[in-house]
């Protein structure tokens, strides 16, 4: 069968009728006839049949061309962003464990972009789904970090997923605590200062594996613990809780305002924040500036440790 066809059988059942469909999709009646009883004869069934009052759908025509509408309306989708005549929007996706930096970058990306149409996502996501995004090609650019616990483990799903890593920057371990909590004025904490303060981690969902956390030190134990999915719930709680998490300490004062500090942890560790891409893949216009934004609060991130 052919997709010509299907849009025949949906003319001929809109229509109720091969004369005033074949005007409608401006072929011959003949013609029009012929292709259905071609496409009829192809799947083994009626679509429609003949009667004194005209022509009527049959119980298995009916369900043939819900199928059919399906198709030619996805054919339609993908004409009217991708044909000839579809729009030239800067399409690109984004998917990133949650940093106010991506987010930051991203904003910086749309403006400088400064067009009237675009159409863009920004995930803000588990570990898991990031990698399954940039495999599957949902997404051109997956944000996330390796350090020494967990680069073995992410580094055999990059290779077996065809994935390739590209550090941005190095950061030194921090916590994130509300600007009123008592250790935000230390100079640094140690992993023994978090003990009584709930602490506060990204759900990794079905792959709650250690080395799918967002957080480093994912192994230890905690008597108060809170798992959250976004990262204005996660700040919330910060407040609301006098909780902490473990980042990266790259705050943006324009998404976060002055309520959320950042206090050195000290612990001997590195985290490498990168981003994944599709060996196959190509690169938008949109996504190579979203990438160089990247690097700028990088190389500022970088240049503060």
């Amino acid at each position: 069968m052919t997709l010509q066809q299907l849009r025949y059988a949906i003319a001929v059942a809109k229509a109720g009728s091969f004369n005033l469909a074949a005007g409608a999709v401006f072929i011959s009646q003949p013609s029009l006839s012929a292709a259905i009883k071609e496409l009829e004869g192809e799947i083994g069934i009626r679509i429609f049949s003949r009667t004194n009052r005209g022509i009527e759908v049959t119980t298995e025509g009916a369900e043939f061309l819900a199928y059919a509408r399906q198709v030619t309306e996805q054919v339609e989708l993908l004409e009217s962003r991708w044909g000839p005549a579809g729009p030239k929007r800067p399409l690109f996706s984004i998917a990133t464990q949650h940093y106010a930096f991506a987010v930051n970058a991203f904003v910086d990306t749309i403006r400088e972009l400064a067009v009237d149409e675009y159409e863009c996502t920004l995930r803000e996501t588990r570990t898991h789904d990031i990698i399954e995004d940039v495999r599957a090609m949902k997404s051109e650019i997956g944000i996330l970090y390796t350090n020494a616990f967990n680069e073995k483990v992410l580094g055999k799903l990059f290779r077996d997923n065809d994935l390739v890593f590209t550090p941005l920057f190095d950061a030194a371990p921090h916590i994130f605590v509300s600007a009123r909590h008592p250790l935000a004025s230390r100079d640094r904490v140690s992993v023994g200062d978090l003990e009584n303060w709930p602490c506060l981690a990204f759900d990794q969902g079905e792959f709650n594996s250690f080395h799918y956390s967002e957080e480093i030190l994912s192994t230890l134990s905690h008597r108060k613990s809170v798992r959250v999915s976004d990262r204005a719930t996660l700040f919330n709680l910060l407040i609301g809780l006098d909780g902490y998490t473990i980042s990266t300490g790259v705050l943006t004062r324009d998404l976060n305002g002055n309520e959320i500090v950042a206090v050195p942890l000290e612990i001997d560790e590195t985290i490498t924040v990168g981003y994944i891409t599709h060996r196959l893949s190509s690169r938008t216009r949109a996504a190579t500036l979203f990438l160089q934004k990247l690097e700028s609060y990088g190389q500022k991130a970088s240049a503060s440790l």
